[in-house]
């Protein structure tokens, strides 16, 4: 995919901290990835990994929020990737976020099994689902192996104690669950709910690799306000970056 460069955004984050570069048009990066970002609680020393980075949305956000943590994305389209690899030089993160081509359904686990894993993974397993109009969604979308894939890639990604967090519709919640399987506990949850009268439409989910804590479903992020400005004044802290969102 060649985009010229007037196709392609710099739109500016956590509160003009990071810079992110992505298309004008089709699938763009908003709330989900900035959300995932904010619930990463890694520790400097430690190494992360996001596959399907896309652009890298979470991934530099994430970066920004955890100085000397070392964070490596993956992303299987070429026009996307680049973008997330001009995103780390322009964020002068070089030295400890790199994004390179992968797949889960081709590339295999790393070897030097990663101490967290962050993922977005696409929200639907069925193309007819779709309705995005532009065809450069599809892959952000679409799950070609289906969500178990997604989850079984994390899971074989990161040691023994290592975490494993995504973001995902709400719907979906019993399907993550039973991904995970045995292999993974001490699941906690924190449901998002667009206002607080509303059904919650997207969760964040919190697992590690042989954890035995109970699970524990967390208080709601509520994102918007009904009235005055446009967000809750928790939802701004968190997209400004003046917060995170907190594990027990």
């Amino acid at each position: 995919m060649d985009e010229s460069p007037v196709d392609v955004t710099e739109d500016r984050v956590l509160g003009g901290r990071a810079t992110i570069f992505q298309l004008a048009k089709g699938y763009r990066a908003g709330l989900d990835a900035a959300l995932l970002a904010a619930a990463c609680d890694a520790h400097a020393g430690e190494t992360v990994l996001e596959p399907g980075c896309g652009v890298g949305a979470a991934l530099l956000a994430a970066a920004v929020r955890r100085p000397g943590v070392r964070f490596v994305g993956l992303e299987r389209d070429p026009g996307a990737l680049a973008l997330a690899q001009r995103g780390v030089l322009a964020n002068g993160l070089g030295d400890r976020v790199e994004a390179v081509c992968g797949d889960i359904a081709l590339t295999p686990p790393s070897r030097a099994r990663f101490d967290a894993a962050i993922c977005n993974p696409p929200y639907f397993d069925d193309a007819a689902r779709m309705r995005g109009p532009h065809a450069t969604r599809r892959g952000a979308y679409i799950a070609d192996d289906g969500l178990a894939a997604w989850v079984t890639f994390l899971l074989a990604s990161v040691r023994e104690g290592g975490s494993i967090l995504m973001i995902h519709r709400a719907e979906r919640l019993p399907d993550l669950i039973a991904s995970l399987g045995r292999k993974a506990g001490s699941l906690q949850v924190r449901p998002i709910l667009p206002f607080s009268d509303q059904p919650a439409s997207r969760v964040i989910v919190r697992a590690v690799r042989g954890g035995r804590a109970p699970f524990r479903l967390l208080p709601p992020l509520v994102v918007h306000a009904r009235e005055g400005a446009k967000h809750t004044a928790e939802a701004e802290a968190i997209l400004r970056g003046e917060d995170a969102l907190a594990w027990v």
